[in-house]
C-alpha cells in the first residue's frame, strides 16, 4: 500500500506556540536525517510496527535521532539506547507491506527539533516532548558557492544514472541550506559532525563549512 505524505507548517516568532511543540515517538538510528532528505527503512520490530500504524492513523510522523550507543534493533537484556537529544521529524511518504510483519518505508525529513528528557514506554518505544527549531531561511548560495552547487548538480545526476535518489522532487540549487544538507548526506563525515552541521541555525555557515571540506578533498575548485 502507498500512503500520501502529511505536511507540517513552520511557525515563527520567539514565544513557543502549540505548532512549535509536539509529543513524538523517537526512532534512534545510526544516521543523521536532514530536512529534505530521503530515508528508506525496513521495519519489523513490534514497537516500530505499532508506531507506523499510529502514524498512519493520525497522519503524524516520528522523530529520527542519531544513536550514540547501543544497537538499532533491541536485544533481550541489552542496556537502553543512548542517543542525541535533537533530531528531525520524518514524514511517511510511502509504506509498503511486502509480507506479514515487515514494512518498507520511504520517509522524508522535515523539521528539526530538540528535547530534554525522553520516556521509555513499556513496549520499548522512546517518546519525547519536543520543541521544533526554525526552518532554514531560504538564502541563495551566491557567487562564492556557485561551484559547490554546480558540483552537487553533477553528483546528483551521476547518482540518478545509477538509479539512486538522494532527495524528493527537483534539486533546489538556489537554496544554500538545501545544497549544504545534500552535501552533508553525501560526504563521509563522522556522525557527530553531521549532527552539529544539521543543527547550525545559519544555512550559509553550514554551506561554508561543507565547501571547506569539498575544497580540501579537491572535489570543488575555482
Amino acid at each position: 500500500m502507498t500512503t500520501p505524505g502529511h505536511g507540517t507548517g513552520a511557525a515563527g516568532g520567539a514565544a513557543p506556540t502549540p505548532a512549535d511543540q509536539a509529543t513524538l515517538p523517537l526512532f534512534p538510528l545510526q544516521t543523521v536525517l536532514y530536512p529534505g532528505g530521503l530515508l528508506p527503512l525496513k521495519i519489523f520490530e513490534a514497537r516500530y510496527l505499532d508506531m507506523v500504524g499510529e502514524c498512519l492513523r493520525t497522519g503524524g510522523g516520528f522523530g529520527v535521532v542519531c544513536l550514540r550507543d547501543g544497537a538499532e534493533v533491541r536485544r533481550p537484556g541489552a542496556a537502553p539506547e543512548q542517543f542525541e537529544h535533537a533530531g528531525v521529524l520524518a514524514r511517511l511518504d510511502e509504506v509498503d507491506a511486502p509480507q506479514p510483519g515487515i514494512l518498507l518505508l520511504r520517509c522524508i525529513g522535515t523539521r528539526r527539533f530538540t528535547f530534554d528528557t525522553p520516556r521509555h514506554e513499556d513496549d520499548g518505544l522512546w517518546v519525547a516532548d519536543v520543541n521544533f527549531l526554525p526552518d532554514d531561511p531560504v538564502v541563495a548560495p551566491g557567487e562564492e558557492f556557485e561551484p559547490t552547487a554546480a558540483a552537487l548538480s553533477r553528483a546528483l545526476e551521476a547518482l540518478e544514472t545509477e538509479g539512486l535518489q538522494l532527495c524528493d522532487g527537483p534539486p533546489k540549487l538556489d537554496d544554500a541550506g538545501w545544497v549544504a544538507n545534500r552535501w552533508c548526506e553525501l560526504l563521509p563525515l563522522p556522525l557527530s559532525v553531521r549532527q552539529k552541521l544539521m543543527l547550525l541555525p545559519d544555512p550559509l555557515t553550514r554551506l561554508r563549512l561543507v565547501d571547506d571540506v569539498l575544497r580540501q578533498r579537491g572535489l570543488v575548485t575555482g
